[in-house]
């Protein structure tokens, strides 16, 4: 996702977003998984179906990535907003003793 997207989304929003996706692709990998397990196929059907299958694993790989990238960058924003807290804890004790 570029980064001028990114910005005006949240990152929690973004996150939700990615994990609701995620969660959508192992449905239909699943999905797959269990109609390749089926007796009766074709071969090809069982190659559109394999051809889907790693279609699927790429994409729910690569949402994966993503999920971890945005979470690290979630974790860096809390540490700021703490610090900055802490900052401005300290400025306002130090300010009216």
């Amino acid at each position: 996702m570029t980064k001028k997207k990114r910005e005006s989304l949240g990152v929690a929003r973004e996150i939700d977003g990615l994990e609701e996706k995620l969660s959508q692709c192992r449905k239909d990998l699943e999905a797959v998984t269990s109609q390749l397990h089926r007796t009766e196929l074709s071969p090809e059907d069982r190659r559109s179906l394999e051809k889907e299958k790693s279609t699927l694993m790429s994409k729910a790989s690569k949402y994966e990535k993503e999920l971890k990238l945005l979470r690290q960058e979630n974790r860096k924003n809390m540490l700021l907003s703490v610090a900055i807290f802490i900052l401005l804890t300290l400025l306002y004790a130090h300010w009216t003793m």
